[in-house]
């Protein structure tokens, strides 16, 4: 069996993360999911981004077992099973990629342990809620599988606010940093890299007015619409 065409793909998508100013050294990771063969391709743990190859690429199964490949999988292997798994299997949603990072702005709202709420356009044009942030992990999760935990975590989070993990593709984690996802590798790095953005916006915001107001519903509704709307009309057909 081969795995080419994920291997391509998460390497191509790990090496936007430097590019994108979304992490230093080795803070971060990017996997591409085969939902067919119930496998994924993710960076292998502690490699620096100069020395990934596609062939360093590491192929492991939704259980986390490695499938194929010579070295360590990333330690957030696990957190990538659980959301491909629960969101990407049992509740159908499209994901066929996963970027964790510790993004500057992103980290710094996870640390506050605090959702980004929606100030304006840039935000409402990818998402119509604010950016969730899961509370910190309970001590007995954290010693128990810290990875796997993680991942549970944010499917509860999800669940207890009633998100659509396809309407909604980004979250931090409390006192850790951001996930997101998207169709393929390729648009989960640039989901991470929007969620990044809209983090440093926001912080911008708050700096110039401390009580600056979340945007009006009828403007969030008309953004996001007009981009995923089933009358949608930003871009070309």
């Amino acid at each position: 069996m081969t795995y080419e065409t994920i291997r391509n793909q998460a390497y191509e998508a790990n090496m936007k993360i430097p590019e994108n100013h979304l992490a230093l050294y080795t803070w971060g990771n990017v996997s591409a999911f085969d939902k067919d063969k119930g496998v994924f391709a993710i960076k292998p743990s502690g490699v620096p981004y100069p020395d990934l190859t596609p062939e360093s690429m590491v192929i492991v199964d939704l259980d986390g077992k490695v499938v194929d490949g010579k070295l360590n999988p990333s330690s957030d292997t696990p957190t990538h099973a659980i959301l491909y798994k629960e969101f990407g299997i049992n509740q159908k949603a499209e994901i066929g990629g996963i970027i964790h990072t510790h993004s500057t702005y992103a980290v710094s709202w996870a640390q506050a342990v605090k959702a980004v709420p929606l100030f304006g356009t840039t935000h409402a044009d990818h998402i119509q809620k604010a950016i969730p942030c899961t509370p910190y992990l309970s001590k007995e999760a954290v010693e128990s599988d810290y990875e796997k935990e993680t991942g549970l975590l944010i499917v509860k989070h999800f669940a207890d606010l009633g998100l659509n993990p396809t309407e909604v593709n980004m979250v931090l984690c409390g006192g850790h940093g951001p996930f997101a996802w998207g169709k393929n590798a390729e648009k989960a790095v640039y989901n991470g890299t929007v969620l990044e953005e809209i983090c440093k916006m926001a912080l911008n915001t708050l700096l110039i007015e401390p009580n600056a107001q979340t945007l009006p519903d009828y403007i969030i509704n008309k953004h996001y619409m007009r981009k995923h709307g089933p009358n949608a009309y930003y871009g070309q057909k």
